[in-house]
């Protein structure tokens, strides 16, 4: 800003134009994301053991295509695909709804053990009560609940500090780790094999019914976390200044984390713990863009091309016939 010297008039043109500055660059690279997230689909869909060219693959994707084209693309490729970037998308707003609520880089669902409360209810359902598919996912869900409840408990004294909750999540992270290797340690060969995908996550075998309760969980709390993002811009000031804006620091921060706590409990009960999206998402965004602000729609972004590059690397860009349960097919190579 200047000052004229005349009249002691602020001269908000500077202002204005830097503010109009950075709100185009942030727009560019949201269409830069995008167009890389497109560009990395069509690649996904389109390359495997059975290629299409861009034709074929419109075609295909308009239900004009041949019979082994239509299997391929829409029973087996879109499906995985499309689970991919709804879970990266749920894991990076959950890492930056953490971060930006508690202040600390280190907070994300997988460090704090929400993450790892999932897995371990998971295993302990499906090694030792004998649970199905559908069970063993409603599990992961109630044991991110329940461990998320548990360290807001153990962190509250009159309201919670960012790195109290932290250094109580990553203690109860490693108790998790070890519940996990008790209950691994006393299953059979077959049965800790089975429970691989909720140590490490995979997003093969992809169905559009865990497609469906994804989306429609972050249909409802997207729009719910827009409504709150001036609130929880304010609460990055800190609590005084939150609480001289209006803001009801205590009660944003418990809706906020409850928030968290959904999307990652969502996407951990639908594929797994994906740890490395919701911790690394929000940085990469916040570097990307180059301010210091929330960035919440360009980590989604980046937390979408995450889980796509990594399972497109577990299919096509690994020699032989390797194998990575969070990323890669049961039986090698993708379709």
């Amino acid at each position: 800003m200047t000052t004229r010297p005349s009249d002691g008039h602020v001269d908000a043109a500077p202002l204005a134009a830097a503010r109009a500055s950075r709100s185009r660059r942030n727009r560019g690279i949201v269409l830069v994301l995008v167009g890389a997230l497109l560009v990395l689909a069509a690649f996904s869909l389109a390359v495997g053991a059975y290629s299409l060219s861009v034709p074929d693959l419109l075609r295909t994707l308009t239900g004009q295509g041949t019979r082994s084209e239509n299997f391929i693309v829409l029973s087996l490729r879109l499906p995985r695909l499309t689970l991919a970037v709804l879970v990266g998308v749920a894991f990076a707003i959950s890492g930056a709804l953490f971060q930006a609520v508690l202040r600390n880089p280190l907070a994300s669902p997988d460090i704090i053990g929400v993450t790892g409360g999932a897995s371990a209810a998971a295993v302990f359902g499906l090694l030792i009560l004998g649970f199905g598919a559908v069970a063993t996912s409603l599990a992961a869900f109630a044991g991110a609940i329940v461990v998320a409840c548990v360290i807001y408990l153990l962190a509250w004294r009159s309201g919670v500090v960012g790195y109290r909750f932290v250094l109580i999540g990553v203690g109860v992270a490693f108790m998790v780790q070890g519940l996990l290797g008790y209950l691994l340690s006393r299953a059979d060969l077959n049965d800790a094999n089975g429970a691989l995908l909720w140590l490490v996550g995979s997003v093969s075998g992809a169905r559009w019914q865990d497609i469906s309760v994804v989306a429609v969980v972050l249909l409802v709390l997207l729009p719910v976390i827009r409504l709150l993002s001036g609130r929880l811009r304010a609460l990055q000031l800190g609590d005084d200044l939150a609480r001289s804006l209006g803001v009801g620091a205590e009660h944003t921060r418990l809706v906020l984390l409850v928030i968290a706590v959904a999307l990652a409990a969502t996407a951990t009960a639908a594929v797994g713990p994906l740890a490395f999206v919701a911790f690394v998402a929000a940085p990469i965004a916040r570097r990307v863009v180059g301010t210091g602000g929330l960035a919440l729609l360009p980590a989604a972004l980046v937390g979408a091309l995450i889980t796509t590059v990594a399972d497109f690397t577990a299919q096509h860009l690994l020699p032989g016939p390797i194998e990575l349960p969070a990323t890669s097919n049961k039986t090698g190579k993708g379709a």
